[in-house]
């Protein structure tokens, strides 16, 4: 392995001290507005590949994570969060997969009410965070996910969430919303041939 340059040191050095992970914008106010940052983490990113930490990005943002197959080594014995409500779940799911959407658009979703204690476990997760108005009458609040969200889920960004194909092939719908989905297929299918006639 060569020395690093004096560039890939500097974006090293801020990405250890930061407290979170930095986004390329904050790296050059530390580095420089002129540097090659870019270059510089692509560098790093090569440098630590298969080593104890790598260099990832999730959400636009830079940090450096143990390495998935070591993770066990740093697990410590501790209190475990309560685990997610079915709501809550579902809530998430629907944000991650509809961003930024409005409670009222999550609970037409859901075709049920969330209560507020639903978002705010997710809020206080770190997972899901306000991302505004929505520009109609009442101006209701929207929803959106967060760069923790993408960490912990391990996802690069949003693109990278299963679709239902892959939610499928690992048996992670009920047979019911298989048979629906089928069933809203076999109905776009009668109604696209029904148009061509």
């Amino acid at each position: 392995m060569n020395p690093p340059d004096d560039l890939a040191r500097a974006v090293e050095a801020a990405l250890f001290a930061a407290e979170e992970p930095l986004a390329l914008n904050e790296l050059r106010a530390h580095i420089g507005a002129d540097a090659d940052v870019k270059r510089a983490l692509e560098t790093l990113r090569q440098d630590y590949a298969g080593r104890g930490v790598e260099l990832v990005e999730r959400g636009g943002r830079w940090l450096f994570q143990t390495a998935p197959d070591l993770a066990h080594i740093l697990r410590r014995e501790r209190e475990e969060p309560k685990k997610l409500s079915r709501a809550g779940i579902e809530t998430l799911a629907i944000i991650a997969y509809h961003e930024p959407v409005s409670r009222a658009e999550i609970e037409a979703i859901r075709g049920v009410q969330i209560s507020k204690g639903t978002l705010d476990v997710l809020m206080e997760a770190g997972w899901v965070r306000p991302a505004g108005r929505r520009e109609v009458p009442g101006r209701p609040l929207i929803y959106a996910t967060t760069p923790d969200f993408l960490a912990h889920f391990g996802l690069e960004s949003r693109k990278d969430l299963p679709g239902i194909d892959d939610l499928r092939a690992a048996g992670l719908l009920d047979p019911i919303d298989i048979a629906m989905l089928d069933l809203d297929t076999e109905q776009a299918e009668l109604e696209s041939a029904g148009d061509s006639d």
